[in-house]
């Protein structure tokens, strides 16, 4: 009795987490392959760290179907990319151009780590000279009075050993 309830439970909850698959009919093999590409290198704009072809929100599913559309017309890649920058800007890709807007995103991390690598350096040295501490005559000459001592006691002590 307790299986069939817990098969019941678990088959009303299941629907919930089912979407439908969409499948997409194409007249060649270069055009699906072309539209997986396209789907994978896409960024939904919803999820942010998604490609559309993973994402699930209804703007994701929106432009996987302006994709389609665009394919069956006969556009070719370029042009579904440019659509798709004119219309959502350079974030809607997940490799941006080159460009002075984009500087930051391909340079920033490089800046961040040549910057660190300077502060870590800074650091460092500043805590050398600040080690750096001047001995005076007076404690040198503490220093080989002690050594001489020592020097003394392992010579009297007879096997040379402290």
């Amino acid at each position: 009795m307790k299986t069939l309830v817990i098969i019941l439970v678990a088959m009303m909850f299941t629907p919930a987490y089912a979407g439908p698959v969409i499948t997409y009919d194409f007249a060649t093999a270069e055009q699906e392959a072309l539209f997986n590409k396209l789907s994978d290198e896409l960024r939904c704009l919803v999820c942010q760290n998604q490609a559309i072809s993973d994402s699930n929100a209804d703007l994701a599913k929106d432009l996987r179907d302006e994709i389609y559309t665009m394919l069956q017309q006969g556009q070719s890649e370029d042009q579904i990319v440019e659509f798709m920058v004119a219309r959502y800007g350079d974030f809607v890709l997940y490799r941006p151009p080159v460009k002075p807007v984009t500087w930051l995103l391909w340079f920033g991390p490089a800046l961040a780590l040549i910057a660190g690598f300077f502060v870590v350096m800074r650091i460092v040295n500043k805590q050398k000279q600040a080690s750096a501490v001047e001995i005076s005559g007076e404690d040198i000459e503490r220093l080989k009075a002690l050594q001489a001592e020592t020097q003394a006691v392992i010579k009297n002590s007879g096997d040379g050993k402290v």
